[in-house]
């Protein structure tokens, strides 16, 4: 099967060689965002994270960049006051914005201050403050990744909704990304870890939420709100003791596995659950007890790590999703309750389940073909070596 070899999405990474911090940031980025990390689900080599800090060869700036090399492209400028003053330098990153801005929401310029006077080059893209940050150079760190990580989410999103009318473009794109508070209130710490992951994204993270009964408008049905929310979400299940005897806790974790929304569980467990939802599995896991309100960043972090990986993943297979309505392609590798949501449901003959590399184990794979034989897991690399 052929493909297009067009990156989905490259990050570069601008700094001034004189400031003495954006190597580090850089590398930080890099780590987080590089190859290795994302390979399986946006494909060999992974995303591209691109440095322009040395300048060109008898130039007194870098390379200029591609803005037609990938599907969407990101560029993070890392300010300070030695990039501010070099008119060489200035002049490129104002170039590099209003190349931007000619692209449409496809390319997208992140200024990053990292000093005060760093804003005296005056750019039209709203800037992430680092200077401001009152936080240990780890917590600044963390906060650019996480809120970097929601930007770029904004960015494939987008990519996936495809070309709309500009004013349409601009109001979907500005759209919030919800968070699913999963939770129970029939426990000490069910709703108070709520409310306080609740505070947190209002306060700090630029991010929406549902949270519970409250939420619902007057007169709406609670069950077809709750079902929209949860498909239009991410979930966030927090673990407590009584969780997994709540029913409709249950009903929120089997709803968000079956509509294939990001989800991870927080274990907040401080005694003992009897019987843990199965359904609870195959997702990212993150400990935060009941106490632990500073792990909460982290949390919120792991969520935005999820839901990126979920529109890579998305992305990348929507092209194969349009001329292969019978196939199921999930981000995360299938689990028995995927058979409840292949796009056949009344004959499961030559179904097909396509996930990100690696392979499912020995022992998973004979499972499915145990309860049911007639289906293919396949990763996508296998897929589209069998696929005309």
């Amino acid at each position: 099967m052929e493909t297009t070899t067009r990156p989905l999405f490259v990050l570069y990474i601008v700094w001034h060689p004189l400031n003495v911090n954006g190597g580090k940031v850089a590398d930080l980025l890099r780590t987080h965002f590089g190859r290795d990390r994302h390979r399986n689900v946006a494909g060999d080599p992974g995303l591209s994270v691109i440095y322009r800090c040395a300048t060109a060869p008898a130039e007194l700036v870098p390379l200029s960049i591609d803005w037609d090399e990938a599907e969407t492209t990101a560029v993070v400028v890392l300010m300070d006051s030695v990039l501010t003053r070099d008119r060489e330098w200035s002049n490129y990153v104002d170039e590099l914005s209003q190349s931007a801005r000619t692209r449409g929401l496809s390319a997208q310029l992140f200024p990053v201050v990292m000093e005060p006077e760093s804003r005296e080059l005056p750019l039209e893209e709203q800037a992430l403050r680092w200077d401001r940050w009152g936080e240990s150079r780890r917590d600044r760190e963390h906060r650019l990744v996480r809120d970097l990580t929601r930007e770029f989410i904004r960015m494939l999103r987008h990519h996936l909704r495809g070309t709309q009318a500009a004013e349409t473009s601009l109001t979907k794109y500005l759209e919030k990304i919800q968070v699913f508070i999963s939770h129970s209130k029939h426990d000490d710490d069910g709703e108070p870890v709520a409310r306080s992951i609740r505070d947190w994204l209002h306060n700090h993270s630029g991010l929406s939420s549902f949270f519970d009964l409250h939420d619902i408008p007057a007169g709406a049905s609670s069950r077809q709100v709750l079902l929209h929310q949860i498909e239009t979400s991410a979930l966030m299940a927090l673990h407590t003791n009584s969780y997994s005897s709540r029913e409709w806790c249950r009903r929120e974790v089997i709803e968000a596995k079956r509509r294939h929304v990001p989800m991870i569980v927080v274990d907040c467990l401080t005694d003992i659950d009897q019987r843990s939802i199965p359904y609870m599995g195959n997702v990212p896991i993150v400990r935060m007890g009941a106490d632990q309100e500073d792990r909460i960043p982290l949390v919120i972090g792991c969520l935005l790590d999820e839901v990126f990986r979920t529109y890579l993943w998305r992305c990348r297979v929507e092209p194969f999703r349009k001329t292969h309505s019978d196939v199921l392609f999930t981000a995360r590798p299938p689990e028995l309750i995927s058979l409840a949501t292949l796009p056949d449901q009344q004959s499961k003959t030559g179904s097909i389940i396509v996930y990100p590399e690696p392979p499912l184990g020995t022992d998973e794979a004979r499972l499915f073909s145990e309860i049911a034989p007639n289906l293919r897991t396949l990763t996508l690399t296998e897929w589209m070596e069998k696929t005309p």
